[in-house]
């Protein structure tokens, strides 16, 4: 069971989550090579955890999925699920088809709205070890929090910066970026859920999504011939990004490159800092020409 503990002079909470100390991860050997059984891969279904929903054809358990729906062994909360992107442990967002792009996307709205009655129902994607992810096979997550307590979330920020806009969404770097490269999808349609998303939105936001992690894999992956007077700042072992959905009204996703390291002054300030203006950041990412390596 999650433990929630308040700052009383802050309205904060802590979640004490002791099994998460226990989760498996990728080892890697002296060499450098992986050693490992990947338990998200069709044929180890029984391992991982209980499944709660598939979208592809077998029965649970089986191979044969799409997309699935586990329950996490190691829980930060009493709800707590994993969604396992493909059967391929090779291929994320960026690479997929973007078929599969959007049954992922049908699967969040899905879980959203299944675990909506439960809580606030958050749901974030961990790629690359310095990013939080333990498990290398492709999988975000959704994680409910009691409705009782209040997060410290940032509401949908004022639209600049633009990178490029579909028909349905905006893709842009927010004036109050707080990382390099910080990226913001915002649904054109206001007041709503992430839940209340069509199935026409669904489809525009496959390729929205797929497009900008594209660009930002590209630039900050060493491709880009970066502009004039903004700083060279990339992955330095391979791409590491989060990115989440925000769980309330006028929701959005946000797309977070972990290029640096937060230090003692942001922690004992609560400051944030920001070494690539956002004007900058979007000048780069709107370059959408990626050249063959």
């Amino acid at each position: 069971m999650a433990k929630y503990v308040p700052d009383i002079t802050t309205n904060r909470w802590v979640i004490v989550a002791e099994g998460r100390s226990k989760r498996p991860t990728d080892a890697k050997s002296a060499g450098g090579t992986v050693n490992k059984v990947c338990v998200f891969c069709p044929g180890f279904e029984k391992i991982p955890g209980e499944e709660l929903f598939r979208v592809g054809k077998g029965a649970p358990y089986e191979p044969g999925w799409q997309v699935r729906v586990i329950k996490n062994k190691y829980p930060i909360t009493d709800f707590h699920e994993v969604i396992i992107h493909s059967p391929d442990d090779q291929k994320d967002i960026d690479q997929l088809p973007l078929s599969q792009v959007k049954l992922i996307l049908e699967v969040y709205r899905a879980r959203y709205n299944v675990n909506l009655p439960n809580g606030h129902a958050i749901i974030f994607n961990n790629v690359g070890e310095v990013a939080g992810a333990s498990i290398n096979h492709p999988h975000s997550q959704l994680v409910v929090v009691p409705k009782q307590i209040t997060l410290d979330t940032l509401q949908l920020e004022p639209i600049v910066n633009t990178i490029f806009e579909s028909s349905k969404f905006v893709v842009f770097c927010p004036n109050f970026s707080q990382w390099p490269f910080e990226v913001w999808i915002t649904p054109k349609k206001r007041n709503q859920l992430f839940g209340q998303i069509s199935d026409e939105e669904i489809t525009d936001l496959a390729a929205v999504l797929q497009n900008i992690l594209r660009r930002l894999i590209y630039h900050l992956g060493g491709g880009s011939h970066f502009h004039p007077g903004v700083p060279m700042v990339t992955f330095k072992e391979g791409p590491a990004y989060n990115f989440y959905i925000h769980h309330g009204q006028d929701w959005y996703i946000r797309i977070v490159p972990r290029l640096i390291h937060r230090a003692g002054f942001e922690l004992g300030t609560g400051l944030s800092v920001n070494i690539i203006d956002p004007v900058d950041a979007a000048e780069v990412l709107r370059e959408e020409k990626v050249e063959e390596k």
